[in-house]
């Protein structure tokens, strides 16, 4: 009886809410790289005084945004809005949180250390990239083993993300950049991952991919964590850095670039008069389609939640903090980070943040990537399994859409 009485409710708000179904975050989104391209360059990096926009407006926009997607929250929980009208604020709020954080890290100066203020010599990487993944590798296998015998495939999982972590240190020299073997874990994380999501949740979100309003919400997250994670990590940009090395004219370029593992053919574009650059190739799109899907899957089973009105509680705080933790984890995030640091501490406390996600021979760059993997699948699967639980009631289980 809640649920119906919240259904109608939700269709008292206005037939455009319901009308304009997964519009609304694409709409938002494409206002907002708009937005971005009019910036002109010189106001981001120019040597004047007189700049448009700096690092303090795209700080001031993510602080915005974050409030106010908690204050949605809250005038949800106390049903002061409907579940309907909530999605889309805080589509809103994500959307003016993301584009803020793309406008920090684009007016920010880049900050350059020395070697001399690494946290801790190269030398350590080895033993830490080795023994992180050897012992994920033996704790998947022992856990599998005891708690789901019957599930070899999270077991295989684990493995995959360990040898992930490990593999640099595995393959001496150069010959890892192109052994076959780094190809294979790349290329398979990602079709097990699929894998367990078909297996395990499958049915539940092709149940729920039929809501059309948590359908949208869910490409929308999806689509803004992209963007997001490919600028921030570089290989995407519509403020570059002025300098010598830029050319001043439309640049088009194939290179082989060490992202993730091993060597990837990676295509570059730069267009001056927009302006715009961007770099794209097999394992920068692997990574981020992996990651933002995930990221969006789990976005779009909470909407559901509130769409039936059923109580998220552990599955809505898990899958918050994995939105946060998600923003790291990419190794080259580190710059963004180091960013924040040095407006928050100085330059001497943000150096050892910055080497230790920005350095490719980093494994803590990997272990990020490999923690956000895991967070987002299991918090997915818990929410599947919860939803499915026989104790519940009817009227607050998964189902499709009307």
């Amino acid at each position: 009886m809640l649920s119906d009485r919240r259904q109608s409710k939700d269709q008292s708000n206005g037939w455009s809410l319901e009308q304009m179904g997964s519009v609304r975050p694409l709409s938002l989104l494409l206002m907002t790289l708009l937005a971005v391209t009019q910036i002109p360059v010189v106001s981001a990096h120019g040597s004047t005084e007189t700049s448009v926009l700096t690092q303090w407006h795209g700080l001031a926009l993510v602080f915005a945004g974050i409030s106010f997607v908690g204050g949605v929250v809250l005038f949800k929980r106390r049903s002061r809005i409907s579940p309907t009208t909530a999605i889309y604020a805080v589509s809103a709020g994500i959307t003016v949180t993301a584009f803020g954080a793309i406008l920090f890290e684009g007016l920010s100066p880049d900050p350059v250390y020395g070697a001399s203020a690494m946290p801790f010599p190269r030398s350590w990487y080895q033993p830490i990239a080795l023994g992180t993944g050897f012992l994920i590798m033996g704790l998947s296998f022992l856990i599998g083993r005891l708690r789901w015998p019957n599930r070899p495939r999270y077991t295989f999982l684990g493995m995959l993300l360990g040898a992930w972590i490990s593999y640099p240190y595995l393959i001496p020299g150069t010959a890892s950049d192109t052994h076959p073997l780094g190809y294979a874990i790349v290329l398979g994380t990602p079709v097990l991952v699929g894998y367990i999501i078909w297996k395990d949740a499958g049915s539940v979100l092709r149940a729920v991919y039929r809501d059309r309003v948590a359908r949208g919400f869910g490409i929308g997250v999806t689509i803004l964590t992209a963007i997001f994670f490919t600028t921030v990590t570089g290989y995407l940009t519509f403020l570059p850095q002025e300098g010598t090395g830029i050319p001043h004219e439309t640049t088009i370029t194939v290179q082989s670039v060490s992202y993730q593992l091993v060597m990837w053919p990676t295509l570059e574009v730069y267009l001056p008069h927009i302006p715009l650059f961007t770099a794209a190739s097999p394992g920068v799109i692997i990574v981020v389609a992996m990651l933002s899907v995930l990221i969006g899957l789990n976005a779009m089973l909470i909407a559901r939640h509130w769409r039936i009105e059923e109580q998220a509680g552990m599955t809505e705080t898990t899958a918050g903090s994995a939105a946060v933790i998600g923003s790291c984890t990419c190794g080259c995030c580190g710059p963004l980070v180091a960013k924040i640091a040095v407006l928050a501490a100085g330059p001497s406390i943000a150096a050892p943040v910055y080497w230790v996600f920005v350095d490719t021979a980093s494994p803590l760059g990997a272990l990020f990537i490999v923690a956000s993997t895991v967070l987002f699948v299991g918090t997915l699967i818990y929410s599947v399994k919860t939803a499915r639980r026989p104790d519940q009631d009817q009227s607050t289980s998964i189902r499709p859409a009307d």
